[in-house]
């Protein structure tokens, strides 16, 4: 992102929990290893994963886009070896890692660079989904961002992290599409109507790409809720992505966050309470989907419902996923 001149402040650095125990004034880009498998935490775990930062840490890219081809260091400047991990005979056949390149530090303009806990959470949804049923067999699906998801330096690491993954879980690259969506501009994003090879449209949507999307019939978002204004774009950008095409539902994963307010001198979610304006839960509305409330209906989907795959991370008591449908037929607040 660009930085301030002209003697400007240096913006103020906030860091996810996810990477504690990082070095934090590391310049530059970690790569990290997060282990799951088809079997949840607590039955029968075994050695593998590092479970944070430090020791998983492998290489650094200092610009944008893939990993660079230099030697890791550690926060001393010595140099880190890659040392052969000694199998343990009780490791698991379907133990895997998710390899994930991110900044340790970013200002709140870059916290797209960043991995939080929420999405770590929702990533033990879809885990969950994919070993037990079909739910997600065969769909199209579309993560519509952190709000911050613009740029060449954030759009650059989640490509870089598409191709870092795809020999692992063996997934088609050509299937997985990384554009910007600008919420400020809501849906449908500009089309492109120059060169596609030229690496500054690298990001722009064709008009295929967009009535790919509008069949979609899935949504992820992983916290996404931090800033009121941003989450009036954004309800506005998925209204109007839900009303187009296929019918849509929205798996969203959040995690509270607590300031002190002085006007209610407590400490208050004040974020998450907007949040929660923009929608009815199914109790709340009754089993009727159409009628003249908001068009968002919502559904708590309880922690204990989601076995945690992924090792590195706590959840706590704060984190939550919802599930969320929209009907064109009812009214928006």
């Amino acid at each position: 992102m660009e930085g301030g001149g002209g003697g400007a402040e240096e913006e103020e650095q906030v860091m996810s929990e996810v990477h504690l125990g990082c070095p934090p004034h590391f310049c530059g880009l970690h790569v990290s290893r997060f282990s799951f498998s088809s079997r949840a935490l607590g039955a029968s775990e075994d050695d593998g994963g590092d479970g944070s930062c430090g020791g998983e840490l492998i290489a650094a890219a200092s610009g944008s886009g893939g990993l660079s081809d230099a030697v890791a260091v550690d926060e001393d400047g010595d140099l880190v070896l890659d040392r052969r991990r000694r199998r343990n005979k009780h490791v698991r056949s379907d133990y895997h890692l998710l390899t994930i390149q991110h900044g340790v530090t970013s200002s709140l303009k870059s916290v797209g660079l960043q991995v939080w806990k929420a999405a770590l959470l929702l990533a033990d949804f879809v885990l969950h989904k994919s070993f037990t049923s079909s739910y997600f067999d065969g769909v199209t699906a579309i993560e519509v961002g952190a709000g911050t998801d613009r740029g060449a330096d954030i759009l650059d690491n989640c490509l870089a992290n598409v191709r870092i993954n795809s020999g692992t879980l063996k997934f088609d690259e050509a299937k997985v599409c990384v554009r910007e969506l600008d919420w400020k501009l809501s849906w449908p994003p500009p089309v492109s109507t120059c060169d596609p090879s030229d690496p500054s449209l690298r990001y722009l949507w064709s008009a295929h790409e967009i009535d790919e999307a509008e069949k979609a019939t899935v949504l992820f978002a992983a916290d996404v809720i931090y800033s009121d204004d941003l989450t009036d774009l954004f309800f506005d950008t998925v209204k109007k992505l839900m009303s187009s095409g296929a019918k849509k539902v929205l798996y969203l994963a959040l995690e509270k966050r607590y300031n002190f307010s002085l006007d209610e001198l407590d400490v208050v979610a004040n974020g998450y309470a907007h949040f929660r304006g923009f929608f009815v839960t199914q109790d709340e509305h009754g089993d009727a989907i159409h009628g003249d409330k908001p068009g968002f209906v919502g559904k708590q989907i309880g922690l204990a419902e989601i076995p945690q795959y992924i090792r590195e991370y706590e959840r706590g008591n704060d984190l939550e996923i919802w599930e969320i449908m929209y009907s064109p037929e009812q009214k928006l607040r």
